[in-house]
C-alpha cells in the first residue's frame, strides 16, 4: 500500500481545525518558553487567533463529501461542526474574560491557556469520535485539563478542594463509562467501531442481551456526569463555588456541549436495540435535573452556586430534545446549546468583574449594585432574565422551541415539567435582579458602597470588556434574529445521516403508538400503510 492510498483513507483533512488547534497550543508553550514573561501578554490574543482560524476551518468542512477520517475513529459530519464550532466559540469567549482574573491572581497565563486549549481539543474530538479508543482518549483529554484547571489557583484552599472533589468523582465516573465500553468490545467480538458493534450484536442477538442493558446503565452514568445531570451532580456546586470563575464558565458549556455530543453520537449509534430503554432512563433523569437543580437554587446565597444548580436544571431542559429524537427535537437542542453558550458566558462574565472589584460573589453583596454600576447591572439582568426564558430575549425562543418539539413529540409530562421549574427559575433570577436594581441608597451592601468603576484602563480589562459586550449582545439580540441559527441547526440535522436514521425509526415509533391509542378510542380505526411496514419490519 503506497503513501498515496494511506493518506486517502487517512483524511486527515477533516481534522484540520483540531491540528490548528494543536499548533496554537505549541505556539504558546515554545513563545513562552523563549520569551519569558515579556511575551505573555500577547498569548492569549494568539491563542484567539487559533481559535478563530479553527472556526474558520470548520465553516469550509461543512458538507463534507467523505466526513469519515482515520479509518473510521472519526467522523466530521454536520453535526460534529456545530458542536466543535460551539466548544470552540465557548474557549474564544472565555480567553478574554480570564485575562485580567489570572494577573490578579498571580499565577502564569501561558500554563493555564495551553491548558484551556487541551480542554476545547479534547472536546472537539470527543464531539467527533465514533471509535471506543477515540472516545475514552478524547474524554480523558477533556476531563484531565478540567482537573487541572479547577486546581490552577494553588494558593486557594477552596480551588483545591474543588480539584480533589471533581478528580475524584471524575476518576470513579471514567472507570465506570470504560467498564460499559469495555462490555460493548466484548459483546461485539472485538470491534470498537461504533457502527460494527451495533451491527455484530444485533447479527448475534435477535432480542438484546443482559449484557447490553448493564453497558447502557454504565455509559449513562458516564455521560450523566459529564452534563451534570442529577443523581450524578454532586460534583457541580463545589466545583463551580471553588474552581477559578474563567473555568467554570468553560465547563459550563464547553464540558457539557461534550456531553451531549457524545450522548447523541454513542447512544444512536451502538444502542439502537435498547432505544427505549434509554430514552426512558434519560427521561427520568431530565426530570430529577429540572426540578433538583432549579428548586435547590432557590436556597443559594452565592451567585457560583446558584449558577451551578442553574446549569443541572438547564441541562435538564436540553436532555428534552435527545430524548424525543424528532427533527425538531435534535434542532431544538443544537440551538439551545449556542444561546445557552452566550447568556451563561455572559452571567459569568459579570460574575468575574465583579468579584474582580470586590472580591465576594455573595449574591446579598450586589444590593444597590445599580446606584454605581448600571452597565454591569444592565448586562447581568439581560444574561440571568435570559437564562429564565424571559420574552424576547434569546432563552425564551430556546426554551420554547424545545418545549413545542417535545409537546409535538408527546412528551407532555416533560415540557410540563419544563415549564413549571422554568417559572420556579425565574424567581431566583429575577430575585438577583431586584436586589441589583430595586434596593434604596440606604440599603447598598458594604462592597457596593466602596466600589469602584473607573478600571477599565487596568491590564486586562479591555478583553473581558470585550467578551462582556459580545456575550449580552448575542443573548440580546439572537433571540428575536434566529432565523439564522435555526436554519443553521435544521440543516445540521437534515445532513447528518446517523440523525436521519434515527428520525425515521423514532418517526416509526411514534406513528405506532399513534395508531395503538387511536385503536383504543376506536375498535375499528384503521392501521396506515406507513404503520404496517414498520411492524412488518
Amino acid at each position: 500500500m503506497d503513501f498515496a492510498n494511506i493518506a486517502a483513507q487517512l483524511n486527515a483533512g477533516i481534522i484540520l481545525p483540531e491540528g490548528i488547534v494543536i499548533i496554537t497550543i505549541m505556539a504558546i508553550v515554545v513563545t513562552d518558553i523563549i520569551g519569558g514573561r515579556g511575551v505573555s501578554r500577547w498569548l492569549p490574543y494568539v491563542a484567539i487567533s487559533g481559535l478563530l482560524a479553527a472556526v474558520v476551518s470548520l465553516y469550509y468542512q461543512w458538507g463534507a463529501a467523505d466526513p469519515i477520517s482515520f479509518l473510521g475513529a472519526f467522523n466530521g459530519d454536520d453535526l460534529s461542526i456545530v458542536f466543535r464550532g460551539i466548544i470552540a466559540l465557548s474557549a474564544i469567549v472565555t480567553v478574554p474574560m480570564c485575562i485580567r482574573y489570572i494577573e490578579q491572581s498571580g499565577t502564569a497565563l501561558a500554563e493555564f491557556l495551553a491548558i484551556l486549549l487541551a480542554a476545547t481539543l479534547g472536546g472537539m474530538f470527543l464531539s467527533g469520535a465514533d471509535e471506543l479508543v477515540t472516545i475514552f482518549v478524547s474524554l480523558e483529554t477533556l476531563s484531565i485539563s478540567s482537573y487541572l484547571l479547577t486546581g490552577y489557583m494553588k494558593r486557594d484552599p477552596r480551588s483545591n478542594e474543588a480539584a480533589l472533589k471533581y478528580l475524584l468523582i471524575g476518576a470513579a465516573s471514567a472507570a465506570i463509562f470504560l467498564y460499559g465500553m469495555s462490555l460493548l468490545y466484548g459483546l461485539s467480538g472485538g470491534e470498537t467501531n461504533l457502527s460494527l458493534i451495533a451491527t455484530r450484536i444485533a447479527a448475534d442477538n435477535a432480542e438484546a442481551p443482559i449484557g447490553l442493558i448493564i453497558a447502557l446503565v454504565f455509559v449513562i452514568a458516564g455521560i450523566a456526569f459529564k452534563v451534570a445531570a442529577v443523581p450524578f451532580h454532586q460534583w457541580t456546586p463545589d466545583v463551580y463555588e471553588g474552581s477559578p470563575t474563567p473555568v467554570v464558565a468553560f465547563l459550563s458549556v464547553g464540558s457539557k456541549t461534550a456531553g451531549f455530543a457524545l450522548a447523541i453520537r454513542l447512544l444512536l449509534t451502538a444502542f439502537p436495540m435498547v432505544a427505549e430503554q434509554w430514552r426512558f432512563v434519560f427521561a427520568a433523569l431530565a426530570i430529577l435535573s429540572m426540578i433538583l437543580g432549579n428548586v435547590v437554587a432557590l436556597a443559594q446565597t452565592s451567585m457560583k452556586r446558584l449558577l451551578a444548580y442553574s446549569s443541572i436544571g438547564q441541562a435538564g431542559i436540553v436532555m428534552i430534545g435527545l430524548i424525543i429524537g424528532t427533527d425538531a427535537g435534535y434542532s431544538s437542542l443544537v440551538f439551545y446549546l449556542f444561546i445557552y453558550l452566550f447568556m451563561n458566558l455572559g452571567a459569568f462574565t459579570c460574575v468575574i468583574l465583579f468579584s474582580l472589584r470586590t472580591g465576594t460573589d455573595q449574591i446579598s453583596e450586589y444590593s444597590g449594585l445599580y446606584q454605581k454600576d448600571p452597565l454591569l447591572t444592565l448586562c447581568l439582568s439581560i444574561c440571568l432574565l435570559s437564562l429564565g426564558g424571559i420574552p424576547p430575549l434569546a432563552g425564551f425562543f430556546g426554551k420554547i422551541y424545545i418545549f413545542w418539539a417535545g409537546w409535538q413529540a408527546g412528551a407532555y409530562t416533560l415540557v410540563l415539567v419544563g415549564l413549571i421549574t422554568s417559572v420556579i427559575s425565574i424567581y431566583y433570577y429575577i430575585r438577583v435582579v431586584k436586589m441589583m436594581v430595586v434596593k434604596e441608597p440606604q440599603e447598598m451592601s458594604d462592597v457596593v458602597k466602596a466600589y469602584a468603576v473607573s478600571d477599565w484602563t487596568l491590564p486586562g480589562m479591555r478583553p473581558l470588556q470585550v467578551s462582556l459586550v459580545l456575550a449580552v449582545t448575542v443573548t440580546a439580540l439572537s433571540g428575536v434574529l434566529a432565523n439564522p441559527l435555526l436554519t443553521l441547526a435544521n440543516s445540521a440535522v437534515a445532513r447528518t445521516p446517523l440523525l436521519q436514521r434515527s428520525v425515521l425509526l423514532r418517526n416509526a415509533e411514534l406513528e405506532l403508538l399513534a395508531e395503538e391509542f387511536d385503536y383504543l378510542q376506536s375498535p375499528v380505526a384503521a392501521v396506515s400503510p406507513a404503520a404496517k411496514v414498520a411492524i412488518s419490519e
